[in-house]
This record gives C-alpha cells, structure tokens and sequence, in this order.
C-alpha cells in the first residue's frame, strides 16, 4: 500500500485517538491495540517517513494514559478519602450548619417541653423505656440497657440501624427536603427528651460521660447524614443554572459521597456502643479522652481538614497561574 493511501485511510481514526481518546477500558484497549498494528506497518514500510514518528508518540501518549489510569484506579479509595470527599463536604458546610441548627434546636424545645410537662419523656420514649430505666436506676446501674445483651450482637444491630437510619434521612430528601427536616426533628426530639430525663433523675453529667462516648460520633453523622438530605432535596428545588434532572444527578452524587463517607463512623460509633459503653464504671478521665477524641475527629475531618485543603488547593492554583 502507498503511503499516501495508508494516511489517508487511518487518518480520521488518529486524529479522533489524538483529540477524543475513548473513556471505556474495552474501546481503549482495542484502539490502542489497532494503533499498535499501524505502528508496526509504518516501521516496515515506511521507516523513514513522517508518520512513523507520528504514529510513535501517539501509541506513546495512549499508553501512558492507559498506565495513569490503572494508578489512579489503585489509589482511588485513597483519594476518596483524602481530597474528595472533604471537598465534597466543604462545598456544603452550609448545608452541615443548617442540619445542626435545625437538630439542636428540636433538642433544645424538646427538653424545655419535658421540663414543663411530666408526660413528655414518656411520650417520645415510650413507657416500656423509661419503667425499665427507672428499674435500672433503682438497682444502682442507670445505664444497664448498655449490657441487655453481649458485645458483637449490639454492635451489628447498632451499626446496621445507624446505617439504615442514615440512609432514610438521606432518602427523604426526595420530598424537598422537607421529609429530612422530619427525620431531623423526630431525632432531635428524641435526644432532647432523653437527655433531660437524666437530668432530671441527677444523673445529666454521668449520662454525659458514659452516653456520648458513642453519641459524639452518632449524633454528629445523623447531622451530616441530614445536610446530604438537603443536598439532595435542595438539588430539586434549586437547580440554578442546570436543567432539574441534571441538578438532581449532581444532588444525588455529593448526597451519597457523604452518606458513603459516614459509613465508617457509624461503625465506629457501633463499636464504642456495643463494647465501650457498657462500662460505665471506667475511670473519668477516659471516658472524657474518648468522647474528646471523637469529637475533635468529626470537627477535624468534617470541618477543619476541608477548609484547610480548600485553600491549600486554591494557594497551589494560584501559584500555577503566576
């Protein structure tokens, strides 16, 4: 085959690999696979021309194209966590702010409301709940519930139900935010009642120290896990400048990277529930390290690392441009 023949019968197919390379790993493969053969046919027949060099540095480019995308797939779990996820989460700190204040502030109206009303507790936590914490507090250990049964079946049950429940306050989303307001309300009350009753049985900083051991990082995620529900509710109901469907994609994606990032914590929340809480009787000064610990965490990781790498990227962009 001439030469003139050859390039103009592959051209098309080179200039698409040079300028719109194809994303999916089979079609990568079989057009790297074709340009190879052209290399190849270019060498033997045409070793001095143009187009052997051409075609060299293009097979080149694809294949280290090929090679950054296998290492960028190995460390994808540890960009995830380190870069993307925090980016993620301080795109929509504002929505994090929103949950909180919208869940403390039930808390907070739910123990005033147990405060002036007797009946309250009761109502929000049931009757079965309270007689058998009254029990408990008769037999000298308030915070029994912790042992009603061992270690590795509370904390499989927790870590699920915290899952399934994160899950739901996402979900709910899909009502315009409105069904995540719900979920936020109905567990902020329950805190609210739950931790006055303490209170009010004198027992408000023991139940401090020994219940938010696990609760820092249980109560912290329930927050998150309902600014990913305004995520995605807000995604619909605010689209800006993109079309709804296509708002509601992007909604959906961020939604589920937080809510695939709080995995972790509400397993270890489980953990410290199932085989820490139970010993309410640990020195205070442990109690007060882990419940430190696991709040400098969450406001660390959720907060702090996301601004700090915000501006660690945006000072590196700037320096680039300069």
């Amino acid at each position: 085959m001439r030469e003139g023949l050859f390039i103009r019968k592959n051209l098309e197919k080179w200039k698409k690999l040079q300028d719109d390379p194809a994303t999916d790993p089979d079609e990568v493969a079989s057009e790297f696979t074709e340009l190879v053969d052209d290399l190849g046919y270019a060498k033997t027949f045409y070793p001095h021309s143009k187009v052997t060099p051409y075609l060299n540095g293009l097979a080149s480019k694809v294949y280290l194209g090929i090679y950054k995308n296998k290492k960028e797939e190995s460390s994808r779990i540890v960009r995830f966590w380190k870069t993307e996820l925090p980016l993620v989460v301080r795109k929509y700190h504002r929505e994090i702010l929103y949950a909180f204040l919208i869940f403390t502030g039930f808390a907070i109206l739910a123990a005033f409301s147990a405060a002036h009303d007797e009946s309250f507790v009761r109502g929000v936590l049931g009757d079965r709940y309270v007689e058998m914490t009254e029990a408990n507090i008769a037999k000298g250990d308030p915070f029994g519930v912790y042992k009603s049964e061992d270690q590795m079946t509370m904390f499989m049950a927790i870590a699920f139900n915290n899952i399934k429940v994160s899950f739901v306050i996402f979900v709910a989303g899909f009502l315009l935010s409105l069904g995540t307001v719900w979920f936020l309300f109905k567990n902020g009350v329950m805190l609210g009642a739950f931790q006055y009753y303490f209170f009010a049985k004198g027992l408000g900083w023991k139940s401090v120290l020994v219940i938010w051991i696990h609760g820092t990082m249980e109560i912290s995620s329930i927050i998150i896990a309902g600014a990913a529900g305004f995520v995605l509710g807000n995604s619909i109901l605010f689209p800006g400048t993109y079309k709804r469907l296509d708002s509601l994609r992007r909604g959906g994606r961020d939604g589920l990277k937080m809510l695939v990032g709080l995995v972790p914590v509400f397993i270890a929340a489980a953990f410290l529930e199932g085989f820490v809480t139970r010993y309410a009787t640990m020195p205070i000064w442990l109690s007060i390290f882990i419940l430190s610990a696991s709040l400098f965490f969450i406001l660390w990781y959720f907060v702090i690392y996301p601004i700090r790498l915000e501006k660690k990227i945006a000072v590196s962009n700037l320096t680039e441009n300069h």
